[in-house]
């Protein structure tokens, strides 16, 4: 298994308003985004190509909203600070033309 080229912890995930976990992991590796409970449980996972993300831009906490596989997540990457959010957009963007350049 590769290196993953973006990792956040302490990650709330959520669906609709139930929170799945408060302190999850969100990975991107092998072209694949991968969300993990705070146990290291997948939760869910899809190809970047395939995952939808748009971040809030005007909340106090940094939200992101990612579709895999037809269920939508929110995402507050809190603990990294308020870039983490565009950090993760950036992260999701160039693991998608790494996987479309590979084709």
């Amino acid at each position: 298994m590769a290196e993953a080229e973006f990792t956040a912890t302490g990650v709330r995930i959520g669906r609709r308003l139930r929170s799945l976990t408060r302190g999850g992991q969100v990975l991107i590796r092998d072209g694949r985004l991968v969300l993990l409970t705070s146990r290291g449980r997948e939760i869910d996972s899809a190809p970047v190509e395939d995952v939808r993300a748009l971040t809030t831009r005007f909340t106090v906490k940094r939200r992101t909203l990612a579709r895999l596989n037809g269920t939508g997540y929110l995402l507050t990457l809190r603990q990294q600070g308020a870039t983490s959010a565009s950090r993760f957009m950036e992260a999701l963007h160039t693991a998608r033309q790494r996987v479309t350049s590979r084709r």
